[in-house]
């Protein structure tokens, strides 16, 4: 079996910038632990795979280790390749994911990504978590993931996590954030329990920062930054229970994975 294959550096204008997703367009859905080789043989944090129906496609992610419910980056690297390799008419594209209904809009040289707001709520920090961090925040919250806030963008930049200690909380990943000094804020994510020590740029984080900062800014649009190694831009709106995240991306290669169904 010959699968189309590309890879595509998401929410970049230039190759080995952004965050690299696999992106595997099916004809029918093959089984789930097929699914999980694949992308952790890709050893990207995610891999993207897609089915097309009349009207939509149905879309899942996979880390190198497990299935998650929800991913910006491997979204807009999906609606990329529909978009620009493989002749999706029109300017918007439905995906049906667990997450529920998702919208990619082309708009220029940017796609948008409508997703589910996810507003944080202040929680009890778990000690391990303080400790895994290093550094004492300002404040914590939680929605999918724990929201770390700090002062300063240099407090992030300056980070050197405890990824066997995050490992072991009980959430999906830990996003740590705070305004930035050219953008209006600035955010790292790290998902060592679902084999992503540090996430280049994670689209699905700003479903929890976009509302955490409309409010604390005061505005509904803003620019912000992903300040990992890679980095990357994101667009972002919030629009009432939904965000509006945007990013551009770029191919870096096109190939085929021959795998037998079945193994």
């Amino acid at each position: 079996m010959r699968i189309p294959y590309f890879h595509v550096d998401a929410f970049a204008s230039k190759v080995f910038g952004g965050n690299p997703a696999g992106v595997c367009p099916l004809e029918r859905w093959l089984p789930d632990e097929l699914l999980r080789e694949i992308a952790a043989e890709n050893n990207l944090s995610e891999t993207a795979f897609f089915v097309r129906r009349e009207d939509y496609f149905d879309l899942r992610w996979f880390t190198p280790t497990m299935e998650v419910d929800l991913c910006g980056h491997a979204t807009l690297a999906s609606a990329f390749v529909l978009f620009n390799e493989l002749a999706h008419p029109g300017q918007s594209i439905r995906f049906k994911s667990q997450s529920g209904w998702l919208c990619a809009e082309r708009r220029r040289d940017v796609i948008e990504l409508d997703f589910p707001s996810r507003p944080p709520v202040p929680c009890e920090a778990p000690e391990p978590l303080i400790r895994s961090l290093g550094h004492k925040p300002r404040e914590i919250l939680k929605s999918r993931d724990y929201v770390v806030v700090f002062d300063s963008e240099a407090e992030i930049a300056a980070l050197k996590p405890d990824f066997d200690l995050l490992a072991k909380l009980e959430c999906l990943g830990v996003i740590v954030t705070a305004r930035g000094k050219n953008v209006d804020f600035v955010s790292r994510f790290f998902a060592p329990a679902a084999g992503v020590l540090e996430d280049p740029v994670t689209g699905s984080s700003h479903c929890s920062l976009i509302p955490f900062w409309a409010e604390r800014l005061g505005k509904r649009e803003m620019l912000a930054h992903q300040v990992s190694r890679r980095g990357g831009e994101l667009r972002c709106r919030l629009l009432g229970d939904r965000v509006a995240i945007g990013g551009q991306a770029i191919v870096y290669c096109r190939g085929q994975l021959d795998v037998v169904s079945g193994n």
